[in-house]
């Protein structure tokens, strides 16, 4: 059997979303495809602080995290680079001259810097674990995350918006990191000696979007996304129905 390079997504892929657990036939999946010699690595948006526990607890040696920033190979984080400073601190600047919120991540923790409480007062706090620190005269001098509480109606007025990766998953807020799973995943590539045309990639929603594409094979999950299934090479069941499990096994990857 040629030996494949598999990157799987974490959240709605790998876990249940209603649990936040790696379902467990997808987990025997990545057993076996480990035993079979193949390469097996998470490839998330995650931090790298925020992904690492998954990474560690489901056992893989791999992962490509940050939004495709942060690489660690062989247990070891590798790389994790802020974002373009230049950029992202025109951006900062100008969302706070409109009138916007700004959370900054300065480095890789839960850690996140405001100057006022504005984008409490817009937004309220994440959902996530936060913690928040406040101060008048704070002025990032490194940025790796930025959370801006600009409505998705009101895009158009941030017009630095589109110098740098963005997401949006929950709430009125906008997410500023990193979008390039593809990249990091050649870089993973460079680390490990394999070559694109090996690859498998598996995902279900918007942000996987950059990393299905040729010359990967692309599995989509049956609760992807329909943007992720008409782009991907081949569509599988549920996550929760064994849709990582059955896809291997269909391909004759164990």
């Amino acid at each position: 059997m040629d030996k494949k390079y598999f990157f799987f997504d974490i959240d709605g892929t790998l876990t249940d979303v209603k649990t936040g657990k790696v379902v467990p036939s997808a987990a025997d999946a990545i057993r076996k495809l480990q035993e079979a010699g193949h390469f097996v690595s998470i490839a998330t948006g995650r931090a790298h602080y925020k992904a690492d526990k998954v990474r560690i607890e489901y056992g893989f040696d791999h992962m490509v995290c940050s939004g495709g920033n942060g690489i660690v190979y062989e247990g070891k984080l590798q790389e994790n680079p802020p974002l373009d400073y230049k950029k992202a601190k025109a951006m900062y600047e100008e969302a706070l001259s409109l009138g916007y919120g700004v959370l900054v991540a300065m480095d890789d923790s839960i850690d996140v810097y405001a100057k006022d409480l504005r984008f409490y007062d817009q937004m309220g706090y994440r959902l996530e674990p936060t913690k928040y620190i406040i101060d008048e005269h704070f002025y990032p001098d490194v940025i790796y995350k930025m959370y801006i509480s600009l409505p998705k109606e009101e895009e158009e007025k941030l017009t630095t918006l589109d110098t740098l990766g963005h997401l949006r998953f929950q709430g009125d807020y906008i997410i500023i990191q990193p979008d390039a799973k593809k990249n990091g995943i050649l870089r993973m590539l460079d680390y490990a000696g394999g070559k694109p045309e090996d690859v498998v990639v598996f995902g279900d929603d918007y942000n996987d979007l950059v990393m299905f594409e040729e010359p990967f094979y692309s599995v989509a999950m049956g609760n992807a996304c329909d943007a992720l299934k008409q782009k991907a090479s081949y569509v599988t069941d549920l996550n929760v129905n064994d849709g990582i499990y059955k896809a291997c096994e269909k391909h004759g990857w164990f």
